[in-house]
């Protein structure tokens, strides 16, 4: 960050009551306070949950000049739109307003918050579920259709293997808007899109799944 907006962000951090009002611990999530700046962004708080792998971190964003919140499920990273803000005064009224339902969201899966597409899908009720493996050449099942994860863009994840060791995965999306199921990995978090698995019907993607999804992670663990 240039030198002289990082001192205005801190200078208005360092005044920001809510941040002293903040509880050491929220719904098992624990409070670090971060106050670095890391490449055009400066961190200031977060709330992590090692075990579930889940954390929310408070950042300004030099780029866009707002501050914003960027949450973290296992190797998975987006800005929640709704968060982003041009003062921490406008952030505390939304952080005020939302940030208890949104760690509860992430920490426990609740069906009534999935989208109506999503069970007109039948994607949690899928039967091919059982069949799915807890884990394919070190690469473990993180994330399964019975508990989708929304993120951005209309997108839930939907299937995640993970290697945190390596910090590489594989992920099979579905977008409600394009109804369409997609796969993309990350190899040491840089995103590789694949079109192996473009369909828009669960019994498609079954037949994808059973033909290519050990030969992908078996190539993913070959180049880490």
């Amino acid at each position: 960050m240039k030198k002289e907006q990082l001192e205005k962000v801190q200078a208005e951090v360092s005044v920001w009551t809510y941040l002293q009002s903040l509880p050491p611990e929220k719904n098992n999530f624990k409070l670090k306070i971060l106050m670095q700046e890391v490449a055009d962004t400066f961190l200031i708080y977060s709330y992590e949950n090692d075990d579930l792998k889940r954390k929310t971190t408070i950042y300004y964003h030099e780029e866009t000049k707002e501050y914003k919140l960027l949450v973290t499920i296992g190797l998975t990273e987006f800005c929640a739109i709704e968060y982003i803000s041009e003062s921490l005064d406008k952030l505390e009224v939304i952080l005020k307003e939302r940030f208890d339902n949104l760690l509860g969201d992430i920490s426990h899966f609740n069906r009534e918050h999935i989208s109506s597409i999503i069970e007109d899908k039948a994607i949690m009720d899928w039967e091919y579920i059982d069949n799915l493996p807890k884990e394919i050449d070190g690469f473990k099942l993180f994330i399964n259709p019975k508990e989708p994860v929304k993120i951005i863009n209309g997108s839930y994840i939907i299937i995640d293997y993970c290697d945190f060791s390596k910090e590489s995965n594989f992920i099979i999306y579905y977008n409600v808007f394009r109804d369409e199921f997609f796969g993309e990995a990350r190899l040491h978090r840089i995103p590789e899109v694949t079109y192996e698995y473009d369909c828009s019907e669960l019994k498609d993607l079954e037949a994808l799944l059973a033909k290519n999804l050990q030969v992908t992670l078996h190539k993913i663990r070959e180049r880490i």
